[in-house]
């Protein structure tokens, strides 16, 4: 770990590390200060809560799901929207089932409802998901939807569940436990929120 970082930052980096390799479970204030070689107490100069430092560490999560939505959308510019959209779903999807301990964190609702728990020159965790909604109502638009606000978000909780359902093993139950399961769920999904593919 990089000791000239500002210890603010060494705190959220050991909390991410913390959370990819052992889960949300594991994010304790006492263990997080300990990888950091700081006192237990020193990480409350700068979260006052245990909230606080999960919800830092959660926003590092919606900053890469951030560049993955990007990355997916932007990847390839001469695809459909559609398949942009597509691409999109396959990036949360694959990122809920890469990092289910920071996907878990993500959307805890106690950290998504918090005020007053960022610094000022950043938004306010939930707000941090509304540039991502924002390109997918675009390109939901761009595919000729009637209502691209809410086509748009019932697609999000489509991919959503299916998220949750397939780290869960309900999904794989039913459907086997093959990579290709989850492609063809994310295309059910578009499919039904975006009518047929044009032939």
């Amino acid at each position: 770990m990089d000791q000239e970082r500002p210890l603010r930052e060494r705190l959220i980096d050991v909390g991410v590390e913390l959370v990819l390799s052992e889960g949300a479970g594991a994010l304790g204030l006492r263990e997080i200060a300990r990888r950091a070689g700081v006192s237990h107490g020193a990480p409350r100069r700068y979260f006052p809560t245990h909230q606080s430092l999960l919800s830092a560490i959660a926003r590092r999560g919606f900053e890469e799901l951030g560049v993955r939505f990007t990355t997916g959308a932007t990847g390839a510019r001469e695809s459909s929207p559609r398949e942009r959209v597509r691409a999109i779903g396959c990036a949360y999807v694959g990122y809920a089932l890469e990092h289910p301990g920071m996907f878990e964190l993500m959307f805890r609702h106690d950290l998504l409802d918090s005020t007053g728990r960022a610094p000022s020159d950043q938004p306010r965790l939930r707000e941090t998901t509304i540039p991502m909604f924002d390109l997918l109502v675009t390109l939901v638009r761009h595919c000729g939807a009637a209502d691209p606000s809410v086509t748009a978000a019932a697609l999000w909780a489509n991919l959503h569940g299916v998220a949750q359902l397939w780290r869960w093993g309900s999904l794989p139950l039913m459907l086997g436990s093959g990579v290709d399961g989850v492609g063809r769920l994310v295309d059910a999904a578009v499919n039904a929120h975006l009518g047929p593919e044009p032939v």
